[in-house]
């Protein structure tokens, strides 16, 4: 029998080598960690590291390798350069890339990050989106639905001259100096033509949009101008909150002025929708800054000129909301996966949003053939919807009880169109458009 003594001592001894047994495989562990970030591999990974950034090299890269091994969903083009001549490269992805093009009705979305070089967040987001999307493919059949139903656009960095003057950690610097501005100290988000702004207001030409612009924002509003976007959202830093048109208002006041764009309702749904999904966002005091259920009209937060926000509304027929998704504007990357795991699924519910609404196609009636530029007009709205060169429209509404009207130049207006709009699907209506006997004639000509 062993006294209680020698059991003693047996009992810490065994304690001790239980621990020195188990000490390795902690050490192993964390250096585990270690080697998984560094043996990161931009041309071979389709991951990309949970808890570091991306260089601009790095990323430019990354997406590049993923639109070379998954040449059926992904495919990269840029947009145009930096002034330092930077690639604004962006990522496609979607199945209809297999099937050569967009499908009819698909609707398109675009995600910009990193328009502050400095707001990097969301720019590192955007690159984990890319890569779930990528790996869950056929695994997960709500991604699966999602890219089969839907055409998605990533530019991850809006200001990569911005990007690599900024430093990790660095919550709050603003000027030329912490990388907010581009290489000209041009601040983007105040570089675009303001609708309230008396001589932005004669700009009618894309050139004359465009003139005495930043090369950062020449391009992003050339890639709006061309292509038929349904929704888009912008990722910031700086707070914690979802923000919406619109930024502007045409008065002097600074705060505190609620400047509504004709769609309020659907840019609240869209903001409160994303601030439900995420659980500091919803708690709306999560920077110090309180904004009621974590959304907020913009100009009521403060008064912004030239925003790309407003831009993409008053000039296209894109919806953009502008995401704010963290305190520290460059935070440490050691928060980035739990910024993941806040943002992965209001995002991903976000992109969804775009089948929200009504959509369809206008034609002529007597040749069937679509109608470009034909106007897709909601009662009580001052916003007309135009549609593509396929004739094709979406509407986001929110749900209720609408009446539609379509017209276009050298065509009758349609009837009024009663439709009830539901949170479930996106309805389809379709219009046939009676030539005038002028346009009748002119089409008679081009066809015989």
């Amino acid at each position: 029998m062993i006294n209680s003594v020698i059991w003693t001592r047996l009992l810490v001894l065994s304690t001790l080598v239980l621990a020195a047994l188990s000490l390795p495989t902690v050490l192993k562990t964390e250096e585990t960690k270690k080697n998984e970030q560094n043996d990161f591999n931009p041309e071979l990974d389709d991951f990309v590291p949970a808890d570091r950034y991306l260089t601009h090299d790095e990323m430019i890269t990354w997406l590049q390798s993923i639109a070379r091994r998954h040449p059926k969903i992904a495919k990269t083009f840029s947009i145009g350069k930096s002034e330092q001549g930077r690639e604004l490269l962006v990522l496609e992805l979607s199945h209809s890339i297999e099937r050569g093009e967009r499908d009819l009705l698909m609707p398109m979305v675009k995600l910009v990050g990193n328009i502050h070089g400095n707001e990097v967040v969301g720019r590192q987001l955007l690159l984990r989106t890319i890569s779930h999307l990528i790996q869950k493919d056929n695994v997960d059949p709500r991604v699966t639905r999602l890219l089969n139903t839907t055409d998605i656009f990533f530019l991850p960095s809006m200001n990569p001259d911005g990007f690599v003057k900024a430093r990790e950690g660095d919550c709050w610097s603003g000027g030329p100096e912490g990388g907010r501005l581009n290489a000209n100290n041009i601040d983007l988000n105040r570089d675009f033509p303001d609708q309230f702004k008396p001589e932005d207001k004669l700009l009618r030409s894309q050139n004359e949009l465009l003139q005495s612009r930043a090369s950062e924002t020449q391009a992003v509003m050339k890639w709006i101008l061309d292509n038929p976007f349904v929704l888009s959202a912008s990722l910031h830093g700086g707070a914690v909150v979802a923000s919406y048109p619109y930024d502007g208002s045409g008065t002097s006041q600074q705060q505190g002025f609620y400047s509504a764009a004709p769609d309020d309702k659907v840019f609240r749904k869209l903001s409160q929708d994303y601030a439900d999904r995420h659980p500091l966002m919803k708690r709306s005091d999560t920077c110090g800054v309180g904004f009621k259920d974590g959304i907020t009209n913009g100009a009521y937060w403060y008064d912004l000129k030239g925003g790309m926000q407003d831009f993409n509304y008053v000039h296209s027929n894109a919806f953009e909301v502008t995401l704010e998704l963290s305190c520290c504007k460059y935070a440490p990357a050691a928060d980035l996966p739990a910024e993941w795991e806040y943002n992965r699924k209001p995002l991903l519910n976000y992109i969804a949003s775009s089948h929200r609404g009504v959509r369809g196609l206008v034609v002529d009636k007597t040749t069937k053939r679509p109608i470009r530029s034909a106007y897709v007009h909601v009662f009580g709205i001052d916003k007309n919807i135009t549609t593509t060169e396929k004739g094709e429209y979406w509407r986001l509404l929110t749900p209720g009880r609408y009446i539609i009207q379509s017209f276009a130049e050298g065509f009758v207006p349609s009837s009024s169109r009663n439709i009830e709009i539901t949170d479930i699907y996106t309805e389809q209506l379709n219009f046939e458009l009676e030539p005038t006997v002028h346009q009748k004639t002119i089409t008679r000509l081009i066809c015989d």
